[in-house]
C-alpha cells in the first residue's frame, strides 16, 4: 500500500510590445492589455464542425461514445511515446525536464490512459488550435497547474510553436491562431500573506495568513476575459495558515497558536475553492465562459515522508486495488467534487459551463512518473531534495491535455 503526501482602461500596446513582455511575471496592466490585442488580432470565422473525440470500444462500430467515462480506466503501453522532448520543447521546467537530469528508466513516457469502455485519442495539437481561434486559456493554481499548462504548451507545438519559446513564459501566444495560454501563480487561490518564512516547526514550510473569502486578485481581476478557467490547487493546503474571513480570525491549521481552533487543512480547502469558483463563475466580460476544476493528483512518497527520506523509485504503473490515498486525501478530493457540484448549480443560467476533470485515480496509479531526485534542485529554495510531487515532461501530465481536449470539443 502506498502512503501518499500528499481589468481601468489602458492603452492598448502593439503586438511587438507583448512580444517584449511575455517573459516578465506579467504586470497585470500589460497582461490585460495584451490579452486585449489578442481578442482584437483573433482570425475570423467559424471553427468548422469537429469529428468525435471519443470512440467505442464497446459494441458494433466506432462511432462516438458520449456515455463513457475518461476517469475510470487503466494505464496501457504507448508505442508512439514520447509525443515530444526536452529538446523539441524547451518550456520544460528544469523541476519537471527528469530526461535532462538523467532519470535512469525512461520507461514512464511510454504509457497512455485508456478509459474502460472507450478510447481516448492522442491530443489533436492542429485540431485544438483550430478550435481555439481567438480564444484564451488560464491555468490558476500552484506548480502542478504550470505542470499541466507546459505539458499544454509542448504538445501544441507539433503544430505551432509560440511566443516566446522558452521555459520562462507565463503567457505563451499563438500569433497564427490568435490563441494564448497563460499560468497565474496561486497556490491558495484565495489572497494569502506569508507572516513567518519558517513557520512554528521551523521547518521552512511557513505560515500563512489565508483571507478564505477574497479570491486572489492576482487572477480574479483578469479571470473575465478568458474564455477557459483551469482551476486546480491542493498540496499547498498542508502547510501551516491562520483563516481569516471578514478580516476575522476563525482558526487554523498547524499554526499552534494557543486559543486559536485548529480546523484543519479541510476547512481551508473548501473555502478557499468556494471562493474561487464563485469569483471565476461571476466574473465581467461579457463573453461566455467555461470553468474547469481538476481534482488532486496524489503524490507518492514511500518509505518515509516528504521531509523525512521518502521517495518515488517505482517504474510501472500500478494496476487498481494495488494503491489507497490516505483518507486526508480523499477527503480533499470529496471537498472539491462537492464545491464544483455547488458551483455549477451557481452557474445555471449564468453562460458559464462548468466541467469537472476528476484525474485522481489516474494519476494515483502513476508513482513511477515523477522526478525524485531527477530534476533541477536549489537547496536554498527547496528543502526536499526527492521530488514525489510534480509530474515529468512528458509523462503522465500529458493525458490530463488528452482528457482536457476531449472535454472541451467532444
Amino acid at each position: 500500500m502506498l502512503t501518499p503526501m500528499k481589468f481601468h482602461v489602458v492603452k492598448l500596446p502593439s503586438i511587438a510590445h507583448c512580444r517584449r513582455h511575455w517573459h516578465y511575471m506579467f504586470p497585470a496592466a500589460v497582461l490585460t492589455a495584451c490579452l486585449v490585442v489578442l481578442a482584437a488580432t483573433g482570425l475570423p470565422g467559424r471553427v468548422p464542425l469537429m469529428p468525435p473525440l471519443l470512440t467505442s470500444t464497446t459494441g458494433h462500430g466506432r462511432g462516438v461514445d458520449r456515455s463513457c467515462d475518461i476517469f475510470k480506466g487503466e494505464w496501457v503501453r504507448d508505442p508512439g511515446a514520447p509525443r515530444y522532448t526536452n529538446e523539441t520543447c524547451p518550456v520544460i521546467h528544469g523541476h519537471y525536464d527528469c530526461m535532462r537530469y538523467g532519470k535512469p528508466d525512461l520507461g514512464f513516457i511510454r504509457w497512455r490512459w485508456r478509459p474502460d469502455e472507450c478510447e481516448l485519442p492522442r491530443f489533436d495539437a492542429a485540431r485544438f488550435l483550430g478550435a481555439m481561434r481567438g480564444k484564451s486559456v488560464a491555468f490558476v493554481g500552484d506548480s502542478l497547474a504550470r505542470n499541466q499548462m507546459h505539458s499544454l504548451v509542448c504538445l501544441l507545438a507539433r503544430t505551432e510553436r509560440p511566443a516566446p519559446w522558452t521555459k520562462a513564459g507565463y503567457v505563451y501566444r499563438y500569433e497564427r491562431h490568435g490563441f494564448a495560454v497563460a499560468d497565474f501563480w496561486s497556490p491558495f487561490l484565495v489572497r494569502a500573506v506569508e507572516t513567518d518564512r519558517d513557520g512554528p516547526t521551523r521547518s521552512g514550510a511557513g505560515l500563512w495568513s489565508l483571507h478564505l473569502d477574497e479570491p486572489d486578485a492576482g487572477w480574479a481581476a483578469h479571470a473575465g476575459m478568458f474564455d477557459y478557467i483551469v482551476v486546480s490547487a491542493g498540496s499547498w493546503f498542508y502547510r501551516p495558515a491562520v483563516f481569516y474571513e471578514r478580516g476575522r480570525l476563525v482558526g487554523c491549521s498547524g499554526c499552534l497558536v494557543p486559543n486559536v481552533t485548529d480546523l484543519t487543512l479541510r476547512y481551508s480547502l473548501r473555502l478557499a475553492f468556494r471562493s474561487a469558483l464563485r469569483s471565476a463563475v461571476g466574473a465581467p466580460g461579457g463573453r461566455s465562459r467555461t470553468v474547469i476544476v481538476r481534482t488532486i493528483s496524489p503524490s507518492h512518497y514511500e518509505n518515509g515522508t516528504r521531509n523525512e527520506d521518502g521517495d518515488c523509485v517505482r517504474t510501472r504503473p500500478l494496476q487498481r486495488g494495488e494503491w489507497e490515498m490516505d483518507e486526508e486525501q480523499k477527503e480533499m478530493r470529496r471537498i472539491q467534487v462537492e464545491e464544483f457540484a455547488a458551483a455549477e448549480a451557481a452557474a445555471r443560467g449564468k453562460g458559464v459551463r462548468m466541467l469537472l476533470m476528476d484525474v485522481t485515480e489516474a494519476m494515483a496509479l502513476r508513482p513511477d512518473a515523477h522526478p525524485s531526485k531527477y530534476r533541477m534542485w536549489e537547496p536554498e529554495k527547496f528543502r526536499v531534495s526527492r521530488d514525489c510531487l510534480h509530474w515529468c515532461l512528458p509523462g503522465a501530465m500529458d493525458a490530463c491535455n488528452d482528457m482536457l481536449l476531449h472535454m472541451l470539443l467532444g
